[in-house]
């Protein structure tokens, strides 16, 4: 992540979404989704909860990315020797 889009994500992201690692943002996402699907929760709590969800999705995806930005796969040219070269998704 370039530092641009890093000063961009946490000008969207709140600061405590922002400090969250990838696997307790998507905790947090799945706590979310699970409430929403109860039904149990009132409209206002909803949409503040969808929105949050929104936010930690977003976040998730940057992190995401950043960490396939830092992905190399290993290489075995015709001459046996390894090398890297930038992740790309298939």
């Amino acid at each position: 992540m370039s530092k641009a889009d890093k000063d961009a994500h946490q000008e969207i992201i709140p600061p405590d979404i922002a400090a969250m690692s990838f696997e307790a943002a998507l905790k947090a996402l799945d706590e979310i989704v699970a409430k929403l699907e109860s039904g149990r929760v009132d409209l206002e709590d909803s949409i503040a909860l969808y929105g949050r969800g929104a936010l930690l999705k977003r976040h998730c995806e940057a992190k995401l990315k950043a960490a396939e930005e830092k992905i190399e796969k290993i290489v075995v040219g015709g001459d046996g020797q390894a090398s890297t070269q930038p992740f790309k998704a298939d």
